[in-house]
């Protein structure tokens, strides 16, 4: 799992079939100290996240394995929206908190 912030969303009026009615965001990977890296993935929303929400995401043969992108043609999927991380005993975000 890699953590990204969705930064926005991508509409494709014709795709494979087995996409329709699938949501896909774009989302800008961040470091482990939720630094942005200069790194995106377009993935299938899974979780109902949305522009300025930190995930978590798989990528790869895992993308698959949710009920919603089994047998699908993916390679990125939002599996979790997330509410807070820390990190060796540091709050690195919070949901939450302003």
């Amino acid at each position: 799992m890699l953590i990204a912030k969705v930064v926005g969303s991508v509409v494709a009026s014709q795709k494979d079939e087995k996409l329709t009615d699938r949501k896909f965001l774009v989302c800008q990977v961040h470091d482990h100290h939720n630094e942005p890296q200069n790194q995106y993935v377009v993935a299938v929303d899974s979780v109902g996240a949305g522009t300025g929400d930190l995930v978590l995401y798989a990528s790869g043969s895992s993308a698959r394995q949710t009920e919603l992108t089994d047998g699908r043609p993916c390679d990125a999927v939002v599996m979790a929206i997330i509410d807070s991380w820390d990190l060796d005993g540091t709050n690195v975000f919070e949901k939450w908190s302003d």
